[in-house]
């Protein structure tokens, strides 16, 4: 169903938890207060309010009520005045010139391209196939724990409860259907084929699951702008039955789970570490669902904004980045002692290959004609290349390189942690 036109426009302030700890804004008395940022980078001439970030003419605005996923099951009476009924964004044009003009401020990302603009492409590639969270409930077995024959904790639970601690975050957002990726099929047959050849076999005999799954939800209504790119709230997950031993008796389950940004103009994510859990152990539904809501909660979007948007501000020359991609493939085959005193970089060859390429032909990242590029451009040169990688491994990359990208961007300003890279 499109619910374009029914979601009602979202600042981040409405839509998250602010928690005071290293956060740009907090709550005192009822009021929004500035406190210490000396958290941020320092090459930021000029830095906005998370709210200057969504809404450019605040004049025109009311202070804005924030909404604290602790406080979404109150109830309350609404108040409705000022509000502004959202309307399709297309019927702009017939406007009047006063109409348009005011139609500009309270919309100031009006111009870009609508959601039907974008060139629909899956967030991971490599050997996946998008299917539906239909089949998973209804055409997959799920796998056991063999000594016991306790079962896991399926795909679609998964999803599920990933779903229901979303709408308990941001109870007034509207969200998207999960789009699933999934590989490994894991084949079986029921019983009574046990005597039959593989190409005999009918469907209703054929057992399916898949050891490996992804999924991401997105919420539309909260955007923000990043070096002209459209970024959306995303959360999702990683699940890989590989990972478990299914052949022992059952214990604690692994999960990956994140929240963060994805890049609407290449479907690329964007993950920062309080946003990640990488290894998320938990023994029953209920664990998983409070440890995932507790990382919504968490989640300081405000500062992942801000880092992204500071990559805008520092580039690489062209021999700058001649001398990345060349030292990023020597890394591979460093003596282990010399490769313990560099940062980290969880890219292998054929990732780097694909930069290379993507540095002169990709059509939103590429280098400007004067051969530079901007690091903000180098971390989707990475993300995009990611999408290669299996599922498994998707995710932990994908931060590798935002924090690969921030570390790059320290070196550019005097710190010498990954100067080996460009040297």
């Amino acid at each position: 169903m499109d619910t374009r036109n029914n979601i009602k426009p979202a600042t981040l302030e409405e839509a998250f938890s602010i928690p005071k700890s290293g956060n740009i804004i907090e709550q005192d008395s009822g009021k929004i207060k500035d406190v210490d940022v000396e958290m941020l980078l320092q090459n930021v001439s000029q830095k906005k309010s998370i709210r200057d970030i969504f809404i450019d003419n605040k004049d025109d605005f009311e202070e804005a009520e924030i909404f604290y996923p602790s406080k979404m099951n109150e109830d309350k009476e609404l108040e409705t005045k000022n509000v502004v009924q959202a309307f399709s964004l297309e019927n702009l044009d017939n406007i009047s010139a006063d109409k348009e003009t005011m139609a500009n401020n309270l919309f100031p990302y009006r111009n870009l391209a609508s959601q039907e603009d974008y060139v629909a492409s899956p967030f991971i590639l490599a050997n996946t196939t998008e299917v539906e969270l239909h089949h998973l409930k209804n055409d997959c077995i799920i796998p056991v724990f063999s000594k016991d024959n306790e079962k896991t904790i399926a795909h679609q639970e998964f999803i599920d409860i990933v779903i229901s601690a979303v709408k308990s975050a941001f109870p007034h957002q509207a969200v998207t259907a999960p789009e699933i990726r999934v590989s490994h099929q894991i084949k079986g047959r029921t019983p009574d084929a046990i005597h039959l050849n593989a190409k005999d076999l009918l469907e209703h005999q054929k057992t399916i699951y898949y050891e490996r799954m992804a999924f991401i939800i997105k919420i539309p209504s909260i955007t923000d702008v990043v070096n002209g790119n459209e970024l959306s709230l995303c959360i999702g997950g990683v699940r890989s039955y590989n990972l478990e031993n299914l052949y022992n008796k059952k214990t604690f389950e692994k999960f990956k789970f994140f929240i963060g940004f994805q890049n609407r103009v290449c479907c690329n994510l964007c993950v920062s570490t309080d946003g990640f859990l990488a290894e998320l152990k938990v023994s029953s539904t209920q664990e998983l669902y409070s440890k995932i809501l507790e990382t919504i909660q968490n989640y300081n979007a405000e500062l992942h904004l801000m880092e992204m948007k500071e990559l805008t501000q520092d580039y690489l020359s062209e021999h700058q980045f001649a001398q990345l991609i060349g030292r990023s493939r020597l890394y591979q085959h460093l003596p282990k002692t010399e490769k313990s005193q560099l940062p980290f970089l969880n890219f292998n060859d054929s990732h780097i290959n694909t930069m290379a390429k993507d540095y002169y032909e990709d059509k939103n990242f590429c280098r400007l004609e004067d051969g530079r590029i901007n690091l903000w451009s180098v971390f989707n040169l990475f993300t995009q290349a990611n999408k290669s990688s299996y599922i498994d491994t998707f995710l932990d990359r994908n931060l590798n390189a935002f924090e690969f990208s921030k570390g790059i961007q320290k070196t550019l300003n005097g710190n010498e942690s990954y100067h080996w890279f460009l040297s």
